[in-house]
C-alpha cells in the first residue's frame, strides 16, 4: 500500500511537474509588453497580438493563450482581451470555439470595411454625425446602466436579439442597429435625450447611407459581427449597471466606427 502510494506521488508530481513546464514554454514564447494606462488598452493590446500573428511570430493553426493568460501578461483585464479578440475575429485573424479556445486562421488580416468605396461628401456626412453621437450615447449609456427598469431590459435584450436575426438573413441592420441605440436613450429617462432622438432614423446609422452598388456584401458580414460583439459588451454593462463601463463600451464602439469610416478619406 506505502509502495502504492508512492507511486501514486510519483506520477503526480510528474503530472505537476509536466504542467508546469508547459506553461513555461508558453509564458516564455509569449512574452509581451504589458500596457500603459494611456490611450486604449485594448487597441495596445490588439496590435501586439496582431503584430505576432502578421509576422508569423504565431503560426496559423496555433492557439492563443487563455484569456487569464492573455490578462496575466499584459496587465489588463478580461473585458479589454475580449475587446481586442473581437478585433482580430472581424480581421479574420482568429476564429474562438467554446471548449477549444482562440485558433489563429490566417497571417494577414482580410477586409472587413462594409464598402469597396464613399464618395468624399458620404464620408464626411457619416463622420460628422458620428462625432455628435460621440457626445450623446457613451452618457446615454451611463444612464441607461443606473435608470433602466424590468421594461427597457426586456426591450434591451429583444433588440439586440433582433440585430442577430437581421444579420443573419444578410440584412445590412440599419433599422435594428438604430432601434437598440434608440432603446439606450430612452432607457437613461431623459426627456430630453429622448427628444433629440426622436426625430431622428436609422439614417444615424452610416450603413444606412451608403449605395448598394458599394456595399462589400462578404466584407459586411465580417463587420456586422463585430458590431454585434460590441453591443453585447454594451448590453452586459448596462444590465450589470455598470455606468463607466457602458460609457465606455459605447465610446468605444462608436469611436472605433470613426475612426474606420475615417479610412474612406484616403
Amino acid at each position: 500500500m506505502q509502495l502504492e502510494n508512492l507511486c501514486c506521488g510519483i506520477l503526480l508530481d510528474n503530472k505537476f511537474v509536466d504542467r508546469w513546464q508547459r506553461n513555461r514554454k508558453m509564458t516564455r514564447s509569449w512574452e509581451v509588453q504589458r500596457v500603459s494606462r494611456e490611450g486604449s488598452l485594448s487597441q495596445a493590446v490588439l496590435e501586439q497580438l496582431e503584430r505576432r500573428i502578421t509576422s508569423g511570430d504565431v503560426s496559423v493553426g496555433s492557439k492563443l493563450p487563455t484569456e487569464g493568460e492573455l490578462c496575466d501578461a499584459f496587465g489588463v483585464s478580461r473585458t479589454v482581451i475580449r475587446e481586442a479578440i473581437t478585433h482580430l475575429k472581424s480581421l479574420g485573424l482568429v476564429e474562438t470555439r467554446r471548449g477549444v479556445g482562440t485558433t489563429v486562421l490566417r497571417a494577414k488580416p482580410v477586409e472587413s470595411r462594409p464598402a469597396k468605396h464613399i464618395s468624399p461628401t458620404t464620408v464626411e456626412d457619416i463622420l460628422q454625425v458620428l462625432e455628435l453621437r460621440l457626445i450623446l450615447e457613451p452618457e446615454a449609456a451611463n444612464l441607461a446602466a443606473l435608470r433602466h427598469d424590468s421594461s427597457d431590459r426586456r426591450t434591451l435584450e429583444s433588440l439586440h436579439a433582433n440585430f442577430l436575426a437581421a444579420r443573419a438573413t444578410q440584412s445590412h441592420s440599419g433599422a435594428e442597429d438604430f432601434a437598440f441605440h434608440y432603446a439606450i436613450v430612452k432607457a437613461a429617462h431623459n426627456p430630453f435625450f429622448d427628444r433629440f432622438y426622436e426625430p431622428l432614423s436609422d439614417s444615424v446609422i452610416p450603413r444606412s447611407k451608403l449605395l448598394s452598388t458599394d456595399i462589400d456584401t462578404e466584407a459586411t458580414q465580417r463587420y456586422l459581427y463585430l458590431v454585434h460583439e460590441e453591443h453585447a459588451r454594451i448590453l452586459e454593462a448596462i444590465l450589470d449597471r455598470d455606468g463607466p463601463g457602458a460609457r465606455e463600451a459605447m465610446y468605444q464602439h462608436l469611436g472605433r466606427a470613426q475612426e474606420m469610416y475615417a479610412q474612406y478619406r484616403a
